[in-house]
């Protein structure tokens, strides 16, 4: 596994911190590929559930431009490859996983940084984080799915705002925005996000990972169309143990276990 980042997988769960702590995290090849190798190991049935973090005092400063300095480069370079080959197989690795993702915010998220922050399921910000769309200082569009996102979250005209005057925002307001679940002191942020990894983990996990199927078909299709895709999809949980543990915990009024079958 490339030191750019590390793992640690716990009793049905796996964290996956980004380490170049210091560049800020900021992505490189090298980088994105071993993201994608993690993810890829978090689809095993034995992991549950997982969080994503960053190493020292920021999560991700978005694209290394080290490498993108075009006094040093023969041409333009073509960014349209880079999202195609490393970012946006990235973002569809994290909301087709079939698993809760849980993002812990240390510190700064700042363009794609920013944007792989809202690919995923459970955002959660530690105070002094903050939020930036970056791309208009250097003649950009929000990439890595931004685009997309924000006007999801925020609706077309604060997505607008943001993205044109790449105004720095905290994590208060990021919460209050509808970005953010929850806020915490930095020192509390990682107990959070494993206790929350933890507790989901020992959850119903089939009917977690259809819920995250079946909102992210929201917008996607008309209301007919969506309400029987929840038919459909609520037809095959209510076939899973999970379903029967649960509801005949609930009646034996104890706490399930639920094995994610």
């Amino acid at each position: 596994m490339s030191n750019t980042i590390f793992t640690t997988d716990h009793d049905g769960w796996m964290e996956i911190t980004l380490n170049r702590p210091e560049q800020l995290n900021a992505f490189n090849d090298e980088m994105h590929l071993a993201i994608q190798e993690s993810l890829d190991q978090a689809a095993d049935p034995k992991i549950r559930a997982v969080v994503l973090t960053g190493a020292g005092r920021g999560f991700c400063a978005g694209q290394d431009l080290n490498g993108r300095d075009p006094r040093k480069m023969d041409g333009p370079p073509d960014l349209g490859e880079t999202l195609n080959t490393l970012y946006n197989p990235l973002v569809q690795k994290l909301r087709n996983l079939a698993k809760p993702v849980i993002c812990a915010v240390n510190g700064i998220a700042a363009g794609a940084g920013a944007n792989i922050v809202f690919s995923c399921d459970i955002i959660l910000a530690s105070d002094n984080a903050k939020f930036i769309q970056s791309f208009a200082k250097v003649g950009l569009i929000p990439d890595a799915g931004g685009t997309y996102h924000l006007t999801q979250i925020l609706g077309p005209l604060r997505a607008k705002a943001w993205a044109m005057t790449a105004t720095p925002i905290s994590a208060a307001t990021a919460k209050d925005w509808g970005l953010v679940w929850e806020c915490f002191p930095a020192e509390n942020l990682m107990p959070a996000a494993r206790a929350m990894a933890k507790e989901l983990a020992q959850g119903a996990t089939i009917g977690l990972a259809q819920t995250k199927a079946v909102i992210h078909q929201v917008g996607l299709e008309d209301l007919e169309t969506h309400m029987a895709l929840e038919a459909e999809i609520q037809r095959a949980c209510g076939q899973s143990a999970d379903y029967r543990e649960g509801v005949t915990a609930f009646l034996d009024k104890r706490p399930a276990k639920y094995m994610g079958k």
